[in-house]
């Protein structure tokens, strides 16, 4: 079997996480995604709150900077990882680093707004009015970094494979899923 990769971008509260370690481990392969962020962190001396703040802030001239290299850097090792042995790379912008691989499956998780929000407020244990808070951060946040280094909107169906609204749907139910589409495409590639 061929090498892959399959990215998966997702809005805040999707449960992308738990689905993309299920669908690792349905794949039998390694899953990439915060632990790329240590290798950062380390190089940069920074802790993940001070990275998450770097990529969260719309680019000014220092941040831009240090943003820039910062993501050269991730996008660096992300494409070398990928290289070696088939993954699955949750987040990272990595419907953009793999957009011309033939090799890659591109997913987007998104889901209704009540679904997300009920999702992070039992997760998190916070009531409704912060966890909607807390979407609204963390998807303006994750919003900025991909249109500062792809210059696309994750929300464009086209930079994807499969776009799928998870509302209601089981982690594992949708994993397989996508590991079903994904086994066929390197079947179809085959």
């Amino acid at each position: 079997m061929d090498r892959f990769i399959v990215t998966i971008g997702r809005e805040f509260g999707t449960g992308g996480r738990q689905i993309a370690t299920e669908l690792a481990k349905m794949l039998g392969v390694k899953l990439y995604d915060r632990q790329i962020l240590d290798t950062i962190k380390e190089r940069y001396n920074m802790t993940q709150e001070q990275i998450d703040n770097v990529k969260a802030v719309k680019p000014s001239w220092w941040y831009e900077n240090v943003s820039a290299e910062m993501y050269k850097d991730e996008e660096f090792l992300v494409r070398s990882l990928a290289h070696k042995e088939s993954c699955v790379l949750l987040g990272r912008t990595g419907f953009h680093i793999f957009r011309d691989d033939p090799n890659a499956f591109k997913v987007f998780l998104m889901a209704e707004r009540t679904f997300r929000r009920d999702k992070v407020a039992r997760r998190l244990n916070i009531n409704e009015g912060s966890a909607d808070a807390l979407i609204d951060k963390v998807d303006t946040a994750r919003e900025n970094f991909t249109l500062t280094f792809s210059g696309k909107t994750r929300y464009d169906a086209r930079n994807y494979d499969l776009v799928l609204n998870v509302t209601g749907l089981e982690p594992t139910e949708v994993a397989r899923f996508i590991a079903d589409c994904v086994e066929r495409k390197i079947q179809h590639k085959n």
